[in-house]
């Protein structure tokens, strides 16, 4: 594989300086009436589903402004309209001419936009409906891009807000204007409306009653979901631990601690036996336990970041290398858990704790200059809202957090299912990841708080000024060598941005880019069809790539990934032996309860 160039001296550590923790709020005293602010914000955030109005003036009124006094793009945009107008009009011309020939299109839908896929919508006059929208949605991408004084965040949110209007009007959404759904009601004699209609109050009353998707088509949790055999071997109020029973007769001597997001359920790590990363690490002769976050209440308000490290991170590496003792521990996070799994390791660093033998982080970044749409929602204004919401709550709630991830896709994910399950009477496909992602969970108010600001916003873990009781940690005081997984259609973790723990660390580390996004291509097990990756090694200290630059120096191999990065972990292991037993009762770690526990059960 091809390597980055090598520096031939690291640069000598430096001396750490005191920093302050994340900014809290102003504490209530300093302002006597501060509750009654924050309640009428809360109830505000309740209809808007968490988004802020003020946020949402302000990108406007930004935008708008600067629009008003450029007279030069104003005509721009008028020539815009009128070129785009001719474009239809000589596309309709062409339409009528009744030659036979298919006219070519003038306006084309996003790669990943499966609205407008069926044949119908070639012919008139719902190819005129169609190029109408499309030559609209040009437009006001034109509108909202490249004006000069306009913050770019705010400019990117009024493109995204008219995004969503316009895709809330496309012809695809209606039965009058959509020829796929003419033919299906044609056919079926009306049948998939009234089973749309039959669906549509189902899922209103699901709604209105705040109840939790009933399982679907013989997933559950535990029988054909996160299945793979284990026990839990430790539990306290924030995870439980769970010991995968060996399958080999000799395993690696270092076991594997997975440490999932707690965003979500960890057993998107351990779906079917046949997709499960969990269960596919057990087969290659590991060791393997994994923390299962518990779903936050109010009652867990006050959890914090440092929660989630010390009492989380810490304590499971405590439970793992007592279980397997005199080993070092292959540590593996995904999403938010490698977030905290390199806060963790760079304070272990600073503080000469060497027990991780080495670390891999799959789609989680470090770096949050350039973190993706999620940016959207999220600015100073935006943040606070959402603080006097969890505020009066306790938590983010799934929905709330769910609704902001569906909304990034809603042309699919929202417009799309609608279509489907509506107008066409299409039951939902089931999958295990699909069923997984209804499956959500809360975040405790303090710490997402805390998450949002330090890291989203100040970005200080990688500026050096995230600090862990009272001294500032640094990731390129991380000496173990690193496994860095991104993936192609990321748009919660770029991989452009999970690429740049390269520029913030100095060890030993590998590079692998995969295709799909952030879920599909994690869950891309040996076999699955359409998946490539890329890999490439860095030595430690070498020279700085950029990510287009390693873009175009890496080839494309076909296949799965996990094969790469089982030979990386076998590289990094010793001789096998026998396996360790489960748990270690006498050292107060006894087994508790089969795989995969209690807390993945909560809702």
């Amino acid at each position: 594989m091809p390597a980055d160039p090598v520096r031939l001296h690291a640069p000598e550590p430096e001396d750490r300086v005191e920093a302050p923790p994340c900014p809290a709020p102003a504490p209530a005293e300093d302002h006597p009436h501060r509750n009654i602010d924050r309640a009428m914000r809360a109830g505000m955030a309740r209809a808007t589903s968490g988004a802020s109005p003020f946020a949402v003036a302000q990108a406007v009124t930004d935008w708008a402004m600067h629009l008003s006094r450029a007279p030069g793009r104003q005509l721009e945009l008028a020539e815009r309209a009128a070129r785009n107008a001719t474009r239809l009009g000589a596309y309709a011309f062409e339409h009528f001419k009744q030659d036979g020939t298919a006219p070519t299109p003038p306006f084309s839908p996003d790669q990943n936009d499966h609205r407008f896929a069926h044949a119908g919508w070639a012919t008139l006059p719902f190819a005129m409906w169609q190029q109408g929208y499309l030559a609209t949605r040009d437009w006001w991408d034109a509108a909202t891009s490249g004006m000069p004084g306009v913050q770019s965040r705010n400019a990117d949110r009024v493109n995204f807000m008219t995004r969503l209007l316009l895709d809330a009007v496309s012809p695809s959404n209606f039965p009058l204007t959509n020829p796929e759904v003419i033919e299906a009601t044609r056919e079926t004699g009306g049948a998939n409306l009234a089973r749309g209609l039959q669906y549509f109050v189902e899922d209103l009353i699901e709604h209105a009653a705040d109840m939790p998707p009933a399982p679907h088509n013989g997933f559950r949790v535990g029988e054909t979901l996160a299945c793979t055999p284990g026990k839990v071997v430790y539990r306290n109020d924030i995870f439980e631990l769970i010991q995968y029973s060996p399958q080999t007769e000799t395993v690696r001597p270092e076991p594997v601690l997975i440490v999932p997001a707690w965003i979500m359920k960890y057993y998107i790590l351990d779906l079917s036996p046949q997709n499960s990363l969990i269960n596919w690490l057990v087969g290659q002769g590991h060791t393997v336990f994994a923390i299962s976050w518990c779903n936050p209440t109010a009652a867990q308000a006050d959890l914090s970041l440092e929660d989630y490290r010390q009492r989380g991170v810490m304590a499971a590496l405590d439970a793992v290398t007592t279980i397997v003792p005199d080993q070092k521990v292959h540590a593996c996070g995904y999403c938010l858990g490698g977030t905290i799994l390199s806060i963790a390791a760079a304070t272990m660093a600073r503080d000469g704790d060497d027990r991780f033998a080495s670390i891999t982080l799959l789609a989680a970044q470090t770096d949050f200059v350039e973190a993706g749409e999620l940016l959207l929602f999220l600015d100073e204004s935006q943040v606070a809202f959402l603080e006097d919401m969890m505020w009066d709550q306790g938590f983010l709630d799934r929905d709330q957090m769910a609704s902001a991830f569906r909304l990034l896709r809603d042309e699919d994910l929202v417009w799309g299912r609608a279509t489907r399950r509506y107008l066409m009477g299409q039951e939902d496909k089931q999958t295990d990841m699909g069923t997984w992602n209804a499956d959500s969970t809360r975040m405790p108010a303090r710490m997402h708080s805390e998450y949002l600001r330090g890291l989203f916003l100040e970005n200080r873990l990688t500026a050096g000024r995230f600090a862990v009781d009272g001294r500032v940690i640094a990731l390129k005081d991380i000496k173990a060598p690193l496994f860095v997984v991104g993936t192609e259609k990321d748009h919660i973790a770029p991989w452009r941005s999970v690429y740049k723990t390269k520029l913030f660390t100095d060890c030993d580390l590998d590079f692998l880019l995969t295709s799909s996004g952030h879920n599909g291509g994690i869950v891309s097990e040996p076999g699955h069809p359409h998946r490539h990756y890329r890999t490439g090694h860095r030595k430690a200290g070498a020279l700085y790539m950029d990510p287009d630059t390693w873009l175009a120096n890496h080839e494309v191999q076909d296949g799965s990934w996990w094969p790469v990065w089982g030979d990386w972990l076998a590289s990094h292991s010793g001789t096998p032996v026998a396996p360790p037993k489960m748990g270690a009762p006498a050292k107060g770690f006894p087994t508790l309860c089969a795989a995969p526990g209690t807390y993945v059960q909560q809702t």
